[in-house]
């Protein structure tokens, strides 16, 4: 099966020079998908560079900082483009340990939809703070009650998809700029009864850079759920 590995980023320079060798290193078959917004670091330069070893690198660069979320469905389209079967996503920053991918790709030719998951057995966080643990349970608890949805971490972004589950939910036309995208496309998902698989995961905080999480990011994620939850009633 052809595998597409879409990885945002944004001044992650640092991070991609190293994840991307140890990615190949663990899945050779796969086509790593960079997609960078025009970062001042130069991370697109730097993947430009290492295409020229690697013809299964490839780089979207887009001419502005446009999201995660849209970052995230050009990867996927251009997967699905280039006729990938299984369609996989995950940060630029460490915190998605890249050994875990194998594990997650094995699965996903059981189930529609393989998620690395924090809050199962075998799971958990390393090196946040107070507030981030209870902001990241917090979140999960609400989307979880307020759109019933059986999985137990439902705002991870490290995932497997099979082609066929991505075209039958309409991931790809969710409307969502940031990190909620998450949320709306697991519910989407669950919604058109796609078998879902969650694998334990460590999410460790990032090794450089800095943290893209933002207040307008949280509100939009709460008033993305209270919305869905309000159009089911």
């Amino acid at each position: 099966m052809r595998i597409s590995v879409s990885i945002p980023a944004y001044d992650e320079r640092e991070n991609v020079e190293r994840l991307l060798p140890s990615l190949r290193s663990l899945c050779p078959e796969a086509d790593l998908i960079v997609i960078d917004d025009n970062s001042p670091d130069g991370t697109g330069d730097l993947v430009e560079t290492l295409r020229q070893t690697d013809l299964q690198v490839h780089l979207i660069r887009r001419p502005g900082k446009d999201g995660y979320a849209s970052a995230l469905k050009a990867g996927h389209q251009y997967g699905l483009d280039h006729g990938a079967e299984i369609l996989c996503q995950m940060d630029a920053d460490w915190s998605h340990d890249p050994r875990v991918l194998p594990v997650l790709l094995g699965k996903a030719e059981e189930y529609d939809v393989v998620l690395g998951s924090r809050y199962i057995s075998g799971g958990g966080t390393k090196n946040w703070g107070v507030f981030r643990r209870i902001l990241s349970r917090g979140g999960n608890a609400f989307a979880r009650a307020a759109l019933k949805l059986p999985p137990k971490d439902c705002t991870g972004g490290y995932r497997c998809y099979r082609r066929a589950a991505v075209e039958r939910s309409g991931i790809l036309d969710v409307r969502a700029e940031g990190y909620c995208f998450q949320i709306v496309t697991l519910f989407q998902c669950y919604r058109a009864g796609l078998s879902i698989h969650e694998v334990p995961i460590l999410f460790e905080d990032r090794r450089f850079g800095k943290s893209k999480l933002s207040k307008a990011i949280i509100v939009e994620a709460f008033l993305a759920v209270l919305k869905l939850w309000l159009r089911g009633r």
